[in-house]
């Protein structure tokens, strides 16, 4: 038996001609060399009994040469969009038009994935209108359920006497003002993905959407609320006198004048006009016997325009000038009592809702409000009487 030794297979190993040689054809033209040695030996020994070993390596020979890459690799040519996209990376915008004519950002199948739209980070959001009763009004603080203030609602009955008659006798009564503090409460359900992958803007819009409801559910309260569930609201309160329009649909001057001057002097000098801003319009049009208009513009920085010499504070949630309304209201407001027990309150909850990836944002607002001094304001219906 004839073996193909080792030295006589690596006969065709790499032969350096000089350094100026291509080393890709000097590896090149040494496998060809070697693959003709082996077929070589294997043709001589071909028909005779082989020896195990010597086959095993044989394969192992073969399973080298068959592997990618041993012959000559052919650079391809690239294709059109290839160098369009290329270009494109290279100069942007700035790319030459016949490269660019093959990239198109109008749809996603089309080429949009490689140019997508930008995700800003400004929200947009609508306005949220608020009466703004709190500004005025006066404001206090408690760690209690309820407020009770107590009241007198009577003077003593004093008399001219002569030198020597009886003193009469007085009685003093009193009474008691209760503000209770009511709730003002709701959740959100948000994504758990989306407020990871928002890094904390969702979480702040969501707070900041709580915080712009609460304020104009607040102020609403302020002025018209129920008093059994909300805050007792100015335009509810019985006790609050009004003056007649003298006509259903028609405001005019003169009622106003009349509202005005149906206070005591130490409210009317150190009260407003309340009313929404359908209402402000109209009276700005109104004029005196002269045709100047009763609105007064403000001629210096900081401060307000008036109406009769007197501020304007505009509430969005007080009646349109209609029959039967109440569309303007003047006093002094420290005659209505804000009764703040708990600031708005953010609680996140991340386990309630876990299997379904979801956090619960509860949001809480306690706060009281209700007329203690209805002999501070005055209303102007829209009636005859």
């Amino acid at each position: 038996m004839q073996h193909v030794s080792q030295r006589a297979l690596l006969a065709g190993a790499i032969e350096l001609k000089g350094e100026e040689d291509d080393p890709v054809a000097i590896v090149t033209k040494s496998i060809a060399d070697l693959t003709k040695t082996v077929d070589d030996r294997l043709k001589a020994v071909e028909g005779k009994g082989l020896d195990p070993k010597l086959v095993e390596r044989l394969d192992k020979i073969e399973a080298k040469m068959n592997r990618p890459g041993t012959g000559e690799d052919k650079p391809t040519e690239p294709t059109v969009e290839r160098k369009a996209f290329g270009a494109y990376l290279r100069h942007g915008n700035g790319a030459p038009q016949d490269e660019l004519k093959a990239l198109t950002v109008s749809s996603d199948p089309g080429g949009g994935y490689l140019a997508p739209a930008e995700m800003s980070t400004e929200f947009v959001r609508e306005l949220t209108l608020v009466s703004s009763v709190r500004t005025i009004a006066s404001v206090r603080s408690t760690g209690a359920p309820s407020v009770k203030y107590p009241k007198r609602t009577g003077i003593t009955n004093s008399q001219w006497e002569g030198e020597i008659d009886d003193q009469p006798e007085s009685a003093v009564t009193f009474g008691q003002a209760d503000i209770p503090v009511r709730m003002l409460t709701t959740y959100v359900d948000i994504s758990n993905q989306l407020l990871a992958d928002s890094a904390g803007q969702a979480e702040a819009e969501v707070n900041q959407a709580l915080a712009e409801d609460f304020g104009k559910k607040e102020g609403a309260a302020f002025v018209n609320g129920n008093g059994i569930l909300a805050p007792e609201g100015l335009m509810v309160n019985a006790d609050i006198a009004y003056t007649a329009n003298g006509h259903a649909t028609v405001l005019a001057t003169d009622p106003l004048i009349s509202l005005l001057y149906a206070l005591p002097a130490q409210y009317r000098n150190v009260g407003s006009w309340a009313m929404n801003g359908t209402t402000l319009a109209y009276i700005r049009k109104l004029k005196d016997g002269q045709g100047n208009y009763r609105w007064q513009p403000s001629y210096q920085a900081g401060q307000p325009e008036t109406i009769l010499g007197r501020p304007v504070v505009e509430m969005v949630d007080m009646d349109d000038i209609a029959s039967g309304a109440f569309p303007v209201m003047y006093g002094d407001f420290s005659g209505y009592r804000v009764v703040d027990r708990l600031s708005l309150s953010i609680l996140v909850n991340p386990y309630l809702l876990a299997t379904k990836g979801v956090t619960r944002i509860h949001a809480t607002r306690r706060v009281g409000g209700a007329v203690l001094q209805a002999s501070k304001f005055r209303k102007l219906k829209m009636a005859t009487s």
